[in-house]
């Protein structure tokens, strides 16, 4: 019975999340559009510049570091993990996932070094 639950908790949870990602950016979509119907309705002029940065926000300058420190930790995480675990066989394929977290916060470290910022 406790392997039918892990395998429907398997499929259920990521789902779910999913399902509540895009909940989310759908309600945040709409509350914009409220806004500026509201903005509309009392008689305030709104420039297509303006209605262009409401719905896509400029991102932070500091975006690709926050990112690899996140995707080095996670990585770091998985490896302390690996060595945590008192079974030999689990060590060598945890650290070889944890390569992949790795190299992907690398690359963002990599992007935010030669990044073009307008400062």
């Amino acid at each position: 019975m406790t392997g039918e639950w892990i395998g429907f908790a398997g499929v259920i949870a990521p789902a779910m999340l999913l399902g509540l990602f895009f909940w989310l950016r759908f309600r945040a979509r709409r509350e914009m559009q409220d806004t500026i119907r509201i903005a509309l309705d009392k008689g305030h002029d709104l420039s297509p510049e303006l209605i262009d940065r409401l719905g896509h926000p400029k991102a932070p300058k500091d975006r690709d570091f926050r990112l690899g420190i996140i995707w080095l930790a996670v990585a770091i995480g998985i490896a302390l993990f690996s060595l945590a675990v008192p079974e030999e066989e689990a060590t060598q394929p945890l650290l070889g996932i944890a390569g992949f977290p790795f190299v992907i916060g690398i690359a963002y470290l990599i992007l935010n070094k030669f990044a073009k910022r307008d400062d």
